[in-house]
């Protein structure tokens, strides 16, 4: 379901603006390089508008949240809404602390994304307004969460991605479930933050945001398959996942993406 995306993406090098976590900056830079696209990771508030305004597409992730840094995702995403490119909004760590639930939810409200992807403990503490997430850990189900996903999407206008075993993308009534993956991806660091990366780049060459979330999951999925096959481990998962980015072909695709709906 992803391929003429990917090859959208392959072919063009979408320029992909990140302002993400210290925690996943390389990993997710390369990431985007794997898939063919072109990561800027810039968070200075003194050029972020102008980067945003060169860009495909922007992908604010609040992992490492500082005041300097929430004023220049605001900046780019202001710039972003003027320009008219997508802003896919990862609000890591939602409910763990007022400060991070507080500042994911100003974004929703100041600079609408077209895309939240998040873990279901913070979707729901964003739905909900409460705490309970275990740092950026998910403490709920993917599936307990539907409902809440559902009120984000209706409220902010937003697709929105739920990740877990499980990933549900959700648009108001419209529902996929990707049932691709492997635990190993679990268990490496990062790993839901590149999937918000990756969904930058599909949302830069797709313009329809449900469809570029489903296929962002449905690619993170399948190569997360293929890379679990080849790794010994969590150590070296990331880079057998790169790898399997850089390397699917459509006969690696027929017959093993999994999508419900």
């Amino acid at each position: 379901m992803f391929w003429n995306d990917l090859k959208h993406i392959r072919e063009g090098s979408p320029l992909v603006h990140n302002i993400t976590n210290f925690v996943v900056m390389n990993l997710t830079a390369n990431a985007l390089l794997a898939v063919g696209a072109s990561p800027v990771m810039a968070h200075a508030a003194e050029e972020v508008e102008e980067m945003a305004g060169l860009a495909s597409a922007l992908v604010i992730n609040i992992g490492t949240l500082s005041g300097p840094w929430v004023d220049a995702m605001f900046l780019a995403g202001r710039a972003a809404r003027r320009k008219g490119i997508p802003i896919i909004l990862d609000p890591v760590g939602a409910g763990a602390t007022a400060y991070r639930t507080d500042t994911a939810l100003r974004m929703l409200a100041e600079i609408p994304p077209a895309i939240l992807r998040g873990n279901a403990s913070e979707i729901r503490a964003l739905a909900r307004h409460e705490g309970g997430t275990r740092g950026v850990d998910a403490a709920h189900a993917v599936e307990s969460v539907l409902d809440d996903a559902k009120d984000l999407s209706r409220r902010h206008g937003c697709v929105v991605t739920v990740s877990g075993p499980t990933d549900l993308i959700v648009h108001g009534d419209r529902i996929l479930r990707v049932h691709n993956g492997s635990p190993l991806m679990a268990r490496v660091t990062g790993m839901g933050c590149t999937a918000t990366a990756i969904t930058g780049a599909f949302a830069a060459v797709n313009p329809d945001a449900f469809r570029a979330a489903a296929g962002a999951m449905a690619l993170m999925g399948t190569a997360g398959e293929m890379a679990a096959a080849r790794a010994g481990g969590p150590g070296s998962f990331p880079a057998a996942f790169l790898d399997a980015l850089a390397g699917i072909r459509e006969e690696d695709v027929l017959g093993r993406v999994r999508v419900e709906g």
